[in-house]
């Protein structure tokens, strides 16, 4: 699927691709409502529509990745519904059968204020759980009972971490998937103080993508 990327805005890689064959396996509810936060180009929120979704709502703080969002909705002649807000203070109050999360999850020094532009779509602090974790405690408020999550992070970001939040908020989770990519050009950048805080091994070329899917029993 072609979509607008434009600089600043979060372009579909392994982590979105990964994460789309997951939402592909999942059955959807008729009338299905989904929820695509941190959707950078909507391709995610795309996905779900063509799965059968019935509402499909994309979520970003980035005002430029929600217009494009809206954007390639349109170019792909589906329906998606594009809000700007921080995380799930934009659906406060609604409940979805689906959230799909890509959220920044790249450990980086901290800058001492939260990142801006295009940092804004892999930033997550020294431990890269600055937004996994308030992820993970908000989202069973926007899931319906049976409702579920699918979340894709790295492994340098502490999963084990996530599937603990997960269940300490109720939720049944674990990893569904798992592949080893390539490091891209943002963890190649920082491989040097990755490796001085034992993140990366010496030589260590790929990182261990996962998705984890959670059910709200």
């Amino acid at each position: 699927m072609w979509l607008l990327s434009p600089p600043g805005v979060y372009a579909p890689q392994e982590d979105t691709r990964l994460l789309e064959a997951a939402l592909r396996r999942e059955p959807l509810p008729p009338a299905a409502r989904v929820l695509d936060v941190c959707t950078g180009s909507g391709a995610l929120a795309i996905a779900a529509s063509r799965h059968g979704a019935a509402h499909v709502t994309a979520v970003d703080v980035s005002a430029r990745a929600v217009l494009t969002a809206r954007l390639n909705g349109l170019l792909a002649r589906r329906r998606i519904r594009t809000v700007r807000g921080d995380l799930l203070a934009p659906v406060a109050g609604e409940r979805f059968d689906l959230v799909l999360a890509n959220p920044p999850y790249v450990p980086g020094p901290s800058a001492g204020h939260p990142p801006r532009g295009p940092a804004r779509a892999h930033d997550a602090g020294e431990d890269g759980r600055v937004v996994l974790d308030r992820l993970c405690t908000g989202v069973p408020s926007v899931l319906r009972p049976s409702g579920v999550l699918l979340l894709v992070q790295s492994a340098l970001s502490e999963a084990d971490r996530t599937l603990a939040l997960l269940a300490a908020a109720g939720l049944d989770a674990r990893i569904s998937d798992r592949a080893l990519v390539p490091l891209g050009p943002v963890i190649r950048a920082r491989a040097g103080w990755l490796r001085d805080r034992g993140l990366l091994a010496p030589g260590q070329d790929k990182e261990e993508l996962v998705v984890i899917r959670a059910r709200r029993t």
